[in-house]
Order: structure tokens, then C-alpha cells, then sequence
């Protein structure tokens, strides 16, 4: 069982980055992100919201070793301190953030303790 939810684990991840990857003007207005006088914004969004998780997705496949998993946990644990700091500091939309940072957390919560105990 825990293989297959690290998988399906990676194969979120990879899928959340494609759309950053092949849909970075879509994702940025999801986001509530606006675009300025360049396309610097979407350049960002290819890259850090859509291929950074597209090829850790992969790695973590590929690699297929519990250590690797949980390190993409920690990449979520990040990923979910900063919304949680986001809605204490700047008044995000409630719902949203919070349901973003709560699948962040699920997420890093499992890729951690279910992985950790695994690589001792």
C-alpha cells in the first residue's frame, strides 16, 4: 500500500506541474496571480509552479527509493508552511489557500512518516 500511494504521490506532483508546465497563463489566473508589462511571469510559472515539480515528480519516480519520497514530502511540508504563513500574514482567499495548503500537508505528512521509517 505504501507504494502505491508514493506513486500516486509522484504522478500528482508531476500532474500539478504540468499545469504550471503547459499552462502557465491558466495557472497563474487560478492562482490569482496577474500578468505585468513582460512574460517574465509566465517564464516563472513554466518553470517554478509547472517543471521544478514535473521533473521532481519523475526523479522520485525514476530514483523509486523511500528516502527520495520523503524528500518530496519535505518539498510539500514547504510548500504548505508557506500558505499557512500566507494566511496568517497576508489574507489570501480562506478557501482556497486552504485547500491548497491542506493537500500540501496531507501530502507531506504521508511522503514523510510513511517513507521515513523505511529508510533506517
Amino acid at each position: 500500500m505504501i507504494t502505491t500511494v508514493n506513486v500516486i504521490a509522484a504522478l500528482l506532483t508531476i500532474g500539478f506541474g504540468l499545469f504550471g508546465f503547459l499552462a502557465p497563463a491558466w495557472t497563474a489566473t487560478s492562482l490569482d496571480l496577474a500578468p505585468t508589462n513582460s512574460n517574465m511571469g509566465l517564464s516563472e510559472m513554466r518553470a517554478s509552479v509547472g517543471g521544478l515539480f514535473v521533473v521532481t515528480g519523475i526523479a522520485v519516480l525514476w530514483l523509486n527509493n523511500p528516502m527520495a519520497y520523503a524528500m518530496l514530502g519535505v518539498v510539500y511540508a514547504g510548500a504548505a508552511l508557506g500558505r499557512f504563513v500566507s494566511l496568517a500574514l497576508d489574507n489570501p482567499p480562506l478557501v482556497k489557500a486552504a485547500t491548497f495548503g491542506g493537500i500540501e500537508l496531507a501530502l507531506a505528512a504521508w511522503l514523510i512518516f510513511a517513507n521515513i521509517s523505511k529508510t533506517s
